[in-house]
C-alpha cells in the first residue's frame, strides 16, 4: 500500500509542476506586429505599439512576405531614429519570426529592406515586468485596443484555472 501511495503523490507532483509551468506560459501573450496588417509598410507601427501593453514573457510575431521584408533588431535609440539597418544586432528573415520578450526595458525594429524604414516601417517596443499592473499607459486615446492572443482578462484568469485544475487532479489521484 506504501508504495501505491509513493507512486500516486509521485504523480500528483509531477502533475503540480506541469500545471505551473502551464500558468506560466498562460501568461504570457502573444502581439502580431502591425495588428492585422502584419508587418506591413501600410501599417501604423507607433500607433499599434501604443495600444499595446508588452510584459517580459510576452512574444512579438512578425508577419510578412518572406523576400520582401525582413526584420532587423536594432541595438540603440539613434540607429531606430536614423533607421542605421547596418548596425542591427539581429537579422530575421523567414516571414513569421517570434521574438520573445525576455527582460524590461526598450527594443527597436525595423525593415531590412532598403528604404522601408526611412518609410515608417520600425517599431519601438517598451517591455515592463510581468507583475507590472494593466491599467492603460495613455490617458485618453482613441487607439485600436489590444491585438494580443492573451488579453488582460485571461492573463488574471489564467491563474485561478490552473490552481482548481492542481486541485481535481490531487482529489483525483489522491482519493
Amino acid at each position: 500500500m506504501e508504495g501505491v501511495f509513493g507512486y500516486k503523490f509521485l504523480f500528483a507532483l509531477v502533475v503540480v509542476m506541469v500545471a505551473l509551468i502551464m500558468s506560466e506560459e498562460a501568461l504570457a501573450a502573444q502581439h502580431v506586429v502591425g495588428g492585422s496588417q502584419g508587418w506591413e509598410e501600410s501599417a501604423d507601427f507607433s500607433s499599434w505599439a501604443s495600444a499595446q501593453k508588452f510584459k517580459v514573457g510576452d512574444q512579438l510575431v512578425f508577419k510578412y512576405t518572406s523576400g520582401l521584408h525582413s526584420v532587423v533588431e536594432l541595438g540603440s535609440e539613434s540607429a531606430y531614429k536614423s533607421c542605421d539597418i547596418g548596425s542591427s544586432v539581429d537579422s530575421l528573415n523567414g516571414g513569421n519570426n517570434v521574438v520573445k520578450l525576455n527582460k524590461a526595458g526598450t527594443r527597436y525594429f525595423a525593415c531590412g529592406t532598403l528604404g522601408h524604414c526611412d518609410q515608417g516601417m520600425k517599431v519601438k517596443i517598451t517591455t515592463v515586468a510581468a507583475d507590472a499592473s494593466d491599467s492603460p499607459t495613455s490617458s485618453s486615446s482613441s487607439s485600436p485596443t489590444s491585438t494580443s492572443t492573451a488579453p488582460s482578462l485571461s492573463r488574471s484568469f489564467a491563474p485561478v484555472v490552473s490552481i482548481s485544475l492542481i486541485f481535481t487532479l490531487l482529489f483525483l489521484v489522491l482519493f
